[in-house]
């Protein structure tokens, strides 16, 4: 008789296990996870009524690749173009009730007596909610749709990205045992240039080499490319000393950013959800009853003070960023649960051996009971924020209505905040990642080519120049990037900041000068760097021009690669929308246009040309999202329009000052065009264009209905939504994605 062996028996047991428990859960509308936990504390060892697994370091090992999947989906779902979009709302919320966990956590633990590392992961373990605990009440209760719904997603996105930053700190204080600052200082710095250094070049190079081999790429070539590439940052990770899941969070966000990251997460999904099912379920093997029962006091006394304390100081922060209470009561009442990356935390100590046995049963516990808390917790915010209501007193409410309506009404920051806004981010970023280069290639490549190239002066002139080639985007972002174009010719007009704004670019050249001076100090002797200092910046200043063109083509390659994803949806829609042979165009208003000035209801664009301006886009940060009637069209601003090639030439010809010259133009990856369908349930269905205040939720403007194979386009705001109605919207992706129909 053949042998079978253990990993496939334990691996049966497992899954069948789990399946019958998931099924159960689903019958009793419980969330999953816990079924998974409630399998693997089934055929664990600690309970010895059913059949046992009997090699737990195999199912260990299966369950810490389903670590890695869980964050490589995490990854493709996070985006870091989502982070740059979240509001301000949602990041102060976040800091304010992160930071608020973290020392609850640890001042909870150190009142049980517990040992220090067990208080330093008991506050990460309780300062991050879970993702899929939220999404997946917020489906059930219709909720995906609401104001507050934004804000919590913001806060979320915001957490996991702590969470990762927490992987990276708790696995230094681990490894120190102590509160070393330096280290820990290094260690941040250190996971910010790794970050930004992989994130670049990913994006740099994935999707160009994507869309290269896309007709060859079928789902099974997909599948293993996708986990290739993930198991590959997985090891970059490992090798620079941090968390292997890191390494798939990075890759996931990567390739977040791609036209085949849908399909990715689609082909995923099943490979995910299995590892995923393993990971649970190694989770609930951990749990010792014994230790439940020991700890059912603790276990009792942090659930209730999590709980209330991870509602108060969200609702606190989102106060404090200027949300209605309202909004802020509904968001603090969301988030009251830990889970996947709670779980991750908590692996973490186990793993690194230096967190007690009873730490991980509990952390397990709480989750168990705070998930299922969570959407009777939802439904129970409008109560709550009825009570609040009655019991504040008038005074107080109208002081957070005035100072939730002032908060909202800030205005744009001034041009000169502006520039030195984004200056420090540039400088910040480049101060970052070109010492981190020159310091990967002085102590790794430089013995490397010395050891298998050449040795002596030519073996540093080899790494010296391959150093700088690495080097020159970042040096030349540093020194000649424009700030803020508008904001800096505003200010240029102005003679009082043109002594500052030069001040500023020598600056920039000067640090510029310091680090090609640090290079070549890595490698030669004084003299020698002090005279290739003098060469390749007299070589910069004869070659400038070619120098800059060729970054020109790198910054729209990565920016391309970058809107990819954006552009690619936007093409589609189009080629759907081919009969109107209507598309986006973005333009730059000239200066000198006759148009200067004036209102988009003096212009009468939609009426004359029959165009729309979807969007208004004043700098880098600044944009009016489906603009009213009554904005003005200034110089430099960048129009985001929709319409047919006639009548965007019509349009450009309009807008051109009377000497002729040409406004730019070039297609836009920042405002997509979106079908959506009013189904029977829709809230819309049988409102007017107006009623359904689809322009104030979604920021964009309804272009276009299908209707009975007809196409209307251009409909008038008394328009009735009818069910099967295909309606047009243009404006941001990220907000149209957001209504759900």
């Amino acid at each position: 008789m053949n042998h079978l062996p253990h990993l496939i028996q334990d691996l049966g047991l497992v899954l069948i296990v789990a399946g019958v428990t998931t099924l159960i859960f689903k019958w009793l509308k419980q969330p999953v996870v816990l079924g998974y936990i409630l399998a693997g504390l089934l055929v664990s060892p600690n309970f010895p009524l059913f059949p046992t697994i009997t090699e737990l370091a195999n199912i260990r090992v299966w369950a810490d690749i389903g670590v890695i999947f869980l964050l490589f989906t995490l990854g493709l779902e996070f985006s870091f173009k989502k982070l740059l979009r979240v509001g301000g709302a949602s990041s102060v919320t976040a800091i304010i009730e992160v930071s608020a966990m973290l020392g609850i956590g640890f001042l909870l633990g150190k009142l049980m007596g517990w040992p220090v590392m067990d208080c330093i992961f008991l506050g990460g373990i309780l300062s991050v909610a879970s993702t899929t605990i939220i999404l997946r009440s917020f489906d059930e209760l219709g909720m995906k749709g609401k104001k507050f719904a934004e804000l919590v997603f913001g806060v979320l996105i915001i957490e996991d990205l702590v969470a990762v930053v927490l992987l990276v700190l708790l696995s230094t204080i681990a490894v120190s045992r102590e509160f070393a600052g330096t280290e820990m200082l290094l260690s941040v710095l250190k996971l910010a240039f790794f970050l930004i250094l992989w994130f670049v070049a990913g994006i740099f190079f994935i999707p160009s080499f994507l869309s290269k081999v896309q007709k060859h790429l079928n789902d099974e070539t997909m599948l293993v490319l996708a986990i290739g590439m993930c198991l590959m940052m997985v090891i970059l990770a490992s090798v620079a000393g941090f968390s292997p899941a890191l390494g798939a969070f990075i890759m996931g966000s990567i390739l977040a950013e791609t036209t085949q990251a849908e399909r990715i997460e689609h082909i995923i999904k099943p490979v995910k959800d299995l590892f995923g099912a393993v990971f649970f379920v190694s989770v609930g093997m951990l749990i010792e009853p014994k230790i439940l029962t020991s700890y059912a006091g603790p276990i009792l006394i942090i659930t209730v003070v999590f709980v209330i304390a991870k509602v108060l100081h969200v609702t606190l922060g989102a106060v404090i960023s200027g949300q209605p209470l309202k909004r802020a009561i509904y968001a603090g009442m969301s988030m009251g649960q830990i889970g996947e990356f709670s779980f991750i935390i908590a692996t973490l100590g186990v793993t690194l051996g230096v967190t007690s046995s009873f730490l991980y049963p509990i952390a397990v516990a709480i989750s168990a009971i705070t998930t299922f808390l969570t959407p009777y917790m939802i439904k129970m915010a409008e109560p709550l924020y009825v009570k609040v209501e009655k019991v504040l007193p008038v005074r107080w409410r109208k002081s957070l209505e005035r100072y939730s309506s002032g908060a909202q009404a800030i205005t744009a920051a001034s041009d000169w905040r502006k520039v030195l806004q984004s200056l420090i981010i540039i400088v910040s970023v480049t101060s970052l990642v070109i010492p981190g280069i020159i310091f990967l290639f002085a102590r790794y490549v430089s013995p490397w080519v010395e050891h298998h190239v050449s040795s002596g002066v030519l073996g540093a002139t080899i790494t010296a120049l391959s150093c700088l080639l690495v080097l020159s985007p970042f040096l030349w972002l540093l020194v000649l990037k424009k700030t803020q174009p508008l904001a800096h010719s505003n200010l240029w007009g102005n003679k009082r900041y043109r002594g500052p704004l030069l001040l500023l670019r020598l600056l920039r050249m000067g640090l510029a000068i310091i680090f090609i001076s640090i290079m070549m100090l890595s490698f030669f002797p004084v003299y020698m760097a002090i005279g290739g200092v003098l060469v390749l910046v007299g070589l910069a200043a004869l070659f400038s021009k070619r120098i800059h063109a060729f970054y020109i083509k790198l910054e729209s390659r990565f920016l391309q690669n970058l809107n990819n994803r954006e552009m690619h949806e936007a093409k589609v829609n189009l080629r759907e929308l081919a009969p109107w042979d209507a598309h986006i165009a973005r333009y730059t208003f000239p200066a000198g246009s006759p148009c200067t000035g004036k209102t988009l209801e003096e212009l009468g664009l939609r009426e004359q040309l029959g165009i729309n301006i979807a969007m208004i886009r004043r700098g880098d940060i600044y944009s009016i999202p489906a603009p009213g009637r009554y904005e003005r069209l200034y110089p430099g601003d960048q129009l985001f329009v929709i319409g047919t090639d006639e009548q965007l030439e019509q349009f450009k010809q309009y807008i051109e000052p009377k000497e002729g010259s040409v406004a730019q133009v070039m297609e836009t990856h920042d405002v997509v065009l979106k079908r959506l369908k009013v189904k029977e349930s829709s809230e819309w269905l049988g409102k007017t264009i107006r009623e359904s205040g689809i322009r104030e939720r979604t920021n964009g403007l309804v272009v276009g209905i299908e209707r009975d194979g007809k196409r209307i386009l251009n409909p008038e705001s008394v328009m009735t939504f009818e069910q099967d109605d295909n309606i047009w919207l243009v404006g941001d992706a990220e907000l149209i994605a957001k209504v759900a129909l």
